[in-house]
């Protein structure tokens, strides 16, 4: 379908206030992908799907599989691996859903643009209020503990995690020197994470406890 260039900078400037919106919330949250990143993507991918319906009559299947690929590189470069677990996975979602909205909006589909827009600031800005409460029945945590004692000593902190009501669903071991370096992956909730790290700041055994 072709369209004038009226309706093309209508939909490049729809596309900047979508855009801006979502990276207007993640900027008041400090994060990676902020309003400038996301309103570009969303401003990037509405002008690919304009110049796709100009050059091939109206078939935009092409262009949006190549763009598709191409924010999936982009939004690999947000996530990286920290100190208990992986960062960035929201914000590279965000990224990713920013990008089909900038599609919807260069097809020409106003409303579902608008309603993805709203739904993404939704879970966004209202779901972050319901993890604190997930977190209290289930929350996963890495913990690092260095001992002196034998590799038996980890029976003794399993037991200890186990008596907080604590699930271990993952363990490792290096050994340094005399050190020993225990990495546990521990499930539970948020309540008796926090009566294990009380533990084990107390027990004389741990030389050096990371979480």
């Amino acid at each position: 379908m072709l369209f004038d260039w009226e309706t093309a900078l209508w939909r490049i400037g729809l596309s900047v206030l979508l855009g801006g919106v979502i990276g207007a919330e993640r900027e008041y949250h400090d994060k990676t992908a902020g309003l400038r990143t996301l309103t570009l993507i969303c401003v990037g991918s509405c002008l690919f799907c304009i110049v796709s319906q100009l050059l091939s009559n109206g078939t935009t299947d092409r262009i949006a599989s190549t763009i598709v690929t191409g924010i999936g590189f982009l939004g690999a470069g947000v996530i990286f691996k920290g100190d208990n677990g992986i960062n960035g996975l929201t914000t590279a979602a965000t990224v990713w859903t920013t990008a089909a909205i900038g599609m919807a909006t260069g097809s020409g589909m106003y409303f579902v643009a608008g309603g993805t827009t709203l739904c993404t600031l939704i879970v966004l800005s209202l779901f972050v209020r319901l993890e604190p409460i997930i977190d209290t029945f289930h929350k996963e945590r890495n913990y690092r503990i260095v001992s002196n004692s034998s590799p038996e000593i980890l029976d003794r902190y399993k037991k200890l995690i186990a008596d907080n009501h604590l699930r271990c669903s993952k363990q490792r071991r290096t050994k340094k020197g005399n050190e020993i370096n225990f990495f546990l992956k521990v499930k539970g909730g948020k309540a008796n994470h926090e009566r294990f790290v009380d533990a084990m700041l107390k027990d004389e055994t741990v030389k050096d406890f990371e979480f």
